[in-house]
């Protein structure tokens, strides 16, 4: 299965970078707008609508429109596993309806002095060519790339 990986340091301190990556407000921020997020709602494992953070179990309900084009394509992400550690954390999203037939994304953080290793690891599968559209075309590499600077943009400041 094809792994996509992306690894950038952060001039900010694990548990700033870490808590802006724990709710939604972390995915809305760094997804490029040519994605055209909308997220619909957001549940937490115990039901709670629109939790502060989104803990195992957590259901993210959105949908994407890359550059304008074509209908809506609903995706609905599930946290599958979160972990924090002294000076480590991670979290796991799996694609529970969308356009992929499988995607396992691992958001992965690492103290490093008073900085910050973030790390996006994607496990995932293709759909048949033509069925995601634009989103397919594009690739991971400029969405990643955006969400990485984007994250020094916002947490260096």
């Amino acid at each position: 299965m094809p792994t996509y990986r992306r690894q950038t340091r952060v001039r900010a301190p694990f548990e700033e970078v870490w808590e802006f990556h724990s709710g939604i407000g972390g995915l809305e921020a760094l997804t490029p707008a040519f994605m055209n997020l909308r997220v619909d709602e957001v549940v937490g494992p115990d039901g709670e609508r629109d939790p502060g953070v989104l803990a195992a179990g957590s259901r993210v309900h959105a949908s994407v429109r890359p550059f304008g084009v074509g209908p809506r394509q609903r995706w609905v992400s599930v946290i599958v596993d979160r972990e924090e550690t002294e000076g480590s954390a991670y979290f796991v999203d799996e694609m529970e309806e969308g356009p992929f037939p499988f995607w396992r994304h691992t958001h992965s953080f690492y103290a490093d002095g008073e900085e910050t290793v973030v790390e996006d690891s994607v496990e995932y599968e293709l759909p048949v060519v033509g069925t995601v559209g634009p989103l397919g075309d594009v690739g991971f590499e400029p969405m990643f790339r955006y969400r990485h600077r984007k994250t020094r943009e916002l947490l260096e400041g």
